[in-house]
């Protein structure tokens, strides 16, 4: 199963929409009340139910919103999200659950927010308001950051730099606003296209910013140095030379 966060409402595509939940009537309460958002929105929908975990992993075609149960039988809906992002599932996902503690696991599967039971019409009308402007803002390459319950989806072109600092990564933006939230370099290096090159264990740099690199040091937009670490100035050398001939 694959999705891509955004994208789909550059043209007339129909969003795809899946409920994952073991309890009927909450899959059809959930059903109902976004069938009503986006028939007001004049946005065409299809939606797709399961009833537990295994089911949905089944499931090998793109979702661009999906509504999980965090409590199901057999595999819960926290490790069904971990394997869904495993594969690169890049679509919006929204936690259905009754104890608001497991919402703290969501970080590391990239929930975009949570609905607790039973749900309140005004709180799905409120997280699907905000998802529309999110994909709006997401028809091209971006990255969707959790910083506590806040979401924000930023476009990766926006991003000159990434540091490290202490677990916490500070994304500095070509508007000069510097973004900082919780997660581990790794992570966010598999949610990164080509035009970014780990230059350093500390930083990860946008190619698309870079204006020149001289003696271990990458200069980029905004008069910011960054070192290149020497085992990877030899490769830094490749990337630059292989970003080019793309451009």
């Amino acid at each position: 199963m694959h999705g891509k966060t955004g994208g789909v409402l550059g043209g007339n595509e129909v969003i795809r929409i899946a409920i994952c939940d073991d309890e009927k009537y909450m899959s059809d309460h959930i059903k109902a009340m976004a069938s009503d958002f986006f028939r007001r929105k004049n946005m065409e929908i299809t939606i797709l139910q399961f009833s537990c975990g295994d089911e949905l992993l089944k499931y090998g075609k793109q979702v661009d919103i999906l509504f999980l149960d965090i409590q199901m039988k057999g595999t819960d809906g926290m490790e069904t999200a971990r394997r869904l992002r495993e594969r690169r599932f890049r679509g919006f996902l929204i936690f259905i659950t009754v104890l608001k503690e497991m919402v703290f696991q969501s970080f590391e599967v990239q929930a975009y927010d949570y609905l607790v039971k039973p749900i309140q019409e005004k709180h799905f009308e409120k997280t699907m308001e905000r998802l529309v402007g999110s994909m709006q803002d997401a028809s091209e390459a971006s990255l969707l950051i959790q910083k506590g319950y806040e979401s924000r989806i930023l476009s990766l072109k926006e991003i000159v730099f990434c540091e490290i600092i202490d677990r916490k990564i500070y994304l500095h933006l070509t508007s000069l606003e510097v973004v900082d939230y919780y997660d581990r370099i790794e992570n966010l290096e598999t949610k990164l296209d080509s035009r970014f090159f780990r230059c350093h264990r500390s930083y990860l740099i946008n190619l698309m910013h870079l204006k020149s690199y001289k003696n271990g040091v990458a200069y980029m937009e905004g008069s910011k140095e960054i070192p290149v670490s020497r085992l990877r100035s030899k490769e830094f050398s490749g990337v630059i030379l292989q970003y080019m001939k793309s451009m």
